[in-house]
């Protein structure tokens, strides 16, 4: 950890300048130049053994508590024995440096040394226990993330999943009332859902598609639930040609917002539904006109929220729903080719 080699290469020096120094334990005149040095060697080294020693009981005790332990026991623990065992080598060494110094012992400098080498060590003990939280707490952070975006990605998967599913039991029970009283034009709807379905293999796993291509998808999607309906449905649309191929849009989300028209409208011949697909401000919109249902319909009811839950996960941006008295509309916003997600 490069903060630990920081603190050692400043503090461990400065330690051991400073207790010698304050606690008043060196007699300067009794001693040259080379031997203040050596002198101040050693205390350095008494300085280092404090630290080490602290260092690894810190490592070993915090192993004793788990991650969810009360936080001001775990400290308090730490540095109460890292503070017994600190003093106790001070001392140690202390005694050591009047035996082969030319001092005369006294007991002031050296409960001093000994209480200057605690200080320190709780004041150390501290600082570690700030870095070993900080970095449990970046871990903590990073790992959520990564829990979040396996989280995302599982639940984009299971939506991915239910698409297909979602697409294919719509068509089924269109294909089905068509063989039952169309057979003819089962055989044209079943060329044509070919051809709709071809598109979804193909883009089923994009994140993003051209509002052009998009298009194309749909007016080949609307022909066949009109087979069905017998021009019991209008689409129209209102684009600006320019910027479809710049605009992008989330593959089969114009599909979501038709079918759901669709399924939750009724609709004549003599009264048609009225679809509108149009840009506006910066939003594409699909608005149906609202028609009372005369039968309800069996729906699995993921459309409209696997479409916001897609656009939050990739997009950052959320679909916005307006239902009045008149109107449904679904808004989707506009992604351009050029702007980041």
């Amino acid at each position: 950890m490069v903060k630990d080699k920081i603190l050692r290469f400043l503090f461990i020096p400065l330690l051991g300048i400073i207790i010698p120094y304050l606690s008043n334990i060196i007699t300067y005149s009794l001693y040259s130049l080379l031997e203040l040095i050596a002198i101040y060697t050693f205390f350095i080294f008494m300085s280092w053994s404090i630290w080490i020693c602290s260092r690894w009981l810190h490592l070993k005790i915090r192993n004793w508590f788990s991650l969810n332990q009360n936080t001001f026991i775990k400290i308090s623990t730490v540095s109460l024995t890292n503070a017994l065992f600190g003093g106790a080598i001070a001392g140690i060494l202390t005694l050591i440096w009047y035996k082969i110094s030319k001092e005369a012992f006294k007991w002031t400098p050296y409960f001093l040394a000994i209480i200057l080498s605690v200080f320190a060590v709780i004041v150390f003990t501290l600082v570690y226990e700030i870095l070993y939280l900080s970095k449990e707490r970046e871990l903590d952070s990073k790992m959520v993330d990564q829990l979040d975006w396996e989280r995302n990605v599982a639940e984009m998967s299971n939506l991915k999943s239910e698409l297909e599913p979602h697409f294919i039991f719509n068509c089924l029970n269109t294909l089905s009332y068509l063989i039952l009283n169309n057979p003819e034009t089962a055989h044209v709807f079943n060329s044509k859902l070919a051809t709709v379905y071809k598109y979804f293999l193909l883009n089923k796993d994009r994140e993003m598609i051209s509002l052009h291509n998009e298009m194309e998808f749909i007016d080949n999607y609307f022909y066949l639930i009109q087979l069905r309906y017998d021009n019991q449905l209008r689409l129209t649309k209102n684009l600006d040609d320019q910027n479809g191929g710049r605009i992008m849009i989330l593959p089969f989300a114009l599909q979501v917002a038709v079918e759901n028209a669709v399924k939750h409208n009724g609709f004549t011949n003599e009264n048609p539904l009225q679809i509108v697909i149009e840009l506006k401000n910066d939003f594409l919109l699909v608005k149906n006109f609202k028609t009372q249902k005369t039968y309800h319909e069996d729906s699995t009811g993921i459309g409209l929220k696997n479409l916001r839950s897609r656009y939050q996960f990739f997009c950052k941006k959320d679909i916005t729903i307006e239902n009045n008295a008149n109107e449904f509309i679904v808004k989707l916003p506009l992604i351009y080719q050029n702007t980041e997600l």
